[in-house]
């Protein structure tokens, strides 16, 4: 029989044997899809499901902006699994799609496989997954899975009194996943981003090999799988930098009115040595309030004091701080946190300040996360807007961004933040892409909306079009961070730049059927 007969016969066996099932043992519906299955060892066949429910939780993110149907969902007991996985795919006639899925977060189709295989990532997450170890060359570290969250990383390695260096606000987010971006936060302007504090990882290739990269052995690789959005291969392992930990930390809140002396303070407290371990800005306006589900840093008659101060002025700033202390320096560190902030242009009485503990102000999105839950207003649509922004536009970009649409139009209370990168801290060689300038500081700003419904939710894409229309006219340069909005080849090398050829060349090298990340639409545009 001819295969093309063949694998009609099989698929038309394989829905016979689903519809059989479905009536008896719905939930155990698997091995039914156009997959090309007499390429796939019988194992692993066992591990992919193609029940509704599978199908439907891969087909959909934290976005709920992109429906993407994988034909199945693989679970793989093992990398080698995974790595057979991709094989099959690489070695087949008719490669297949695939598409790891961590914790599900991204907020535009990234981990998605349209007619693919969608890898459950969490299906490995089992003990021994992250080991906290010591040298003479490296120090601390803790070698993690690619499928782990942040938030256990952080509290195994809290256990031996350390800690990762990098963060992001949200904890629950997979190793893997925010290194094939960046993984950025107010900790990134002194560390760099996450992708900077990375000395090795194990990766899957396009191909199906599994490799270990680092700077030193096969560096292409380790670089550009650095965010490098998923398209060169799948993370199983990352080796991550481990400092010691602190207790605990003092965190300030400050409010400014001009827009000029609030960027002005952050540049300084990010230029000073021994300054502080944190810094991020953010919006607050008359629906978007002090308290959010970033956090309820203030309390009762704070928010009130801000939220008057904002509706009497339309919009105003909160500069955010924070200065880490153990039991070697609680002596000194309110001294220290005073002098840090000497000369700052903040409003007069509109300093507000906490003291908690290291762990709680890591995870405190989470905190706000249970809340919205319980109500059911976290499971809703999420249309974000991640920019890098130029320093030298910073303040037209207010004007005719913060100002002229965010504010005046009012659709969304978001919360949206705005803060400054050291340039230094990020590596060039490795995928990641900031603005092309040669500015010491550049922008990092989230725009991070939540729509309750789904007319809601076109309303304040559009609007999001609309913000990287006005900086395209206004010869703003801004570079999009966790990029969603390219649809054609000529957009996504004017998102990479100078990068581009370097990019396109390690897409050739190590997925040169374009089998992995179709979701991003870099390299795949059907």
């Amino acid at each position: 029989m001819a295969k093309a007969h063949y694998i009609i016969v099989l698929n038309m066996i394989n829905n016979l044997i689903s519809m059989i099932l479905s009536k008896f043992t719905p939930w155990k519906t698997t091995l039914i899809s156009s997959l090309p299955y007499e390429t796939l060892p019988v194992d692993l066949a066992s591990k992919l499901c193609t029940d509704a429910n599978c199908i439907k939780t891969a087909s959909s993110d934290f976005g709920k902006l992109v429906q993407e149907t994988p034909s199945a969902v693989f679970y793989p007991s093992t990398n080698s699994d995974i790595a057979r996985l991709v094989k099959s795919s690489y070695d087949s006639s008719s490669p297949f799609k695939i598409a790891a899925r961590g914790n599900g977060h991204c907020v535009g189709g990234q981990a998605m496989a349209k007619d693919g295989v969608v890898v459950e990532m969490s299906s490995l997450n089992g003990n021994g997954r992250i080991r906290v170890s010591w040298s003479d060359s490296l120090g601390f570290y803790a070698d993690v899975g690619g499928e782990q969250l942040w938030i256990d990383v952080l509290r195994t390695t809290m256990e031996q009194g350390l800690a990762p260096v990098s963060w992001t606000d949200y904890l629950y987010l997979t190793v893997g996943g925010t290194l094939s971006n960046a993984g950025i936060s107010g900790q990134a302007f002194l560390h760099g981003p996450q992708i900077t504090n990375v000395h090795e990882m194990d990766v899957i290739t396009g191909k199906g090999d599994i490799m270990t990269c680092s700077k030193s052995l096969h560096s292409e690789l380790f670089y550009g799988v650095l965010g490098g959005l998923g398209q060169f291969g799948i993370i199983t392992r990352a080796r991550i930098v481990l400092h010691k930990a602190p207790s605990r930390v003092k965190w300030v809140r400050m409010i400014y009115e001009d827009f000029g002396s609030f960027t002005k303070d952050q540049e300084h407290l990010i230029s000073i040595n021994n300054g502080p371990n944190y810094v991020e800005g953010s919006l607050i306006m008359k629906k978007n309030l002090a308290n959010n589900w970033r956090s309820s840093f203030f309390s009762t008659l704070g928010e009130s004091k801000v939220n008057s101060l904002a509706s009497k002025h339309g919009i105003v700033y909160s500069l955010e701080v924070v200065k880490y202390y153990d039991e070697f320096n609680i002596q000194t560190v309110n001294e220290e946190l005073e002098e840090m902030l000497k000369g700052l242009s903040f409003k007069n009485g509109f300093k507000f300040e906490k003291d908690v503990s290291f762990e709680d102000f890591l995870n405190r999105v989470r905190i706000e996360e249970l809340k919205l839950q319980s109500k059911g207003l976290w499971d809703v649509p999420h249309p974000w807007l991640n920019l890098f922004v130029p320093k030298s536009r910073i303040l037209d970009f207010n004007q005719h961004v913060f100002i002229d649409i965010v504010q005046k139009q009012n659709k969304s209370s978001g919360p949206f933040l705005v803060y400054p990168m050291n340039r230094k801290k990020w590596d060039g060689q490795m995928s990641a892409v900031i603005p092309d300038d040669n500015e010491d500081v550049f922008y990092s700003v989230g725009l991070l909306h939540s729509a309750g419904k789904i007319d809601n939710c076109k309303i304040i894409d559009d609007q999001n079009k609309e913000i990287l229309e006005v900086c395209d006219e206004m010869g703003i340069k801004i570079k999009q961070y966790l990029p969603r909005y390219y649809k054609t080849k000529e957009e996504w090398m004017k998102q990479f730049g100078g990068k581009w050829n370097v990019f396109e060349e390690r897409k050739a090298k190590y997925d040169p059927k374009m089998i992995l990340s179709p979701g991003q639409r870099i390299f795949n545009f059907n």
